[in-house]
């Protein structure tokens, strides 16, 4: 499995910013997705995960009505969609291949909120 992430980048409070992942190397549009970030210093956090099909999605208490998961399984891409981002330290954002936080990532991609 191989796992690409783009997208992050430095905004501003209350921006947005869209993170893509283009995956190959397995079934991409029969396997569910999570996507997880990491400060430095501190663990990998779980953000969001969202089924193959993907009509259902779950996103951690934190991040829930700010930011939504996608993913087009025509073109091997998942999406995370973060808008009005908070104030905090540069987090690594991971793409991971099914549920487990832990399982198989991408290099990541990292984004910082500053003012």
């Amino acid at each position: 499995a191989h796992l690409v992430e783009s997208g992050g980048g430095l905004v501003q409070p209350g921006g947005s910013l869209t993170l893509s992942c283009v995956a190959s190397g397995f079934s991409f549009g029969t396997t569910a997705m999570t996507w997880g970030r990491q400060a430095p210093g501190t663990g990998l956090e779980w953000v969001s995960l969202i089924y193959s099909d993907g009509r259902e999605t779950d996103y951690a208490d934190n991040v829930k009505g700010r930011f939504t998961t996608s993913r087009d399984n025509t073109k091997n891409t998942l999406y995370l969609h973060m808008n009005n981002l908070r104030l905090e330290a540069r987090q690594t954002y991971y793409c991971i291949r099914g549920l487990n936080v832990y399982a198989t990532r991408g290099q990541g991609t990292q984004g910082l909120v500053s003012a």
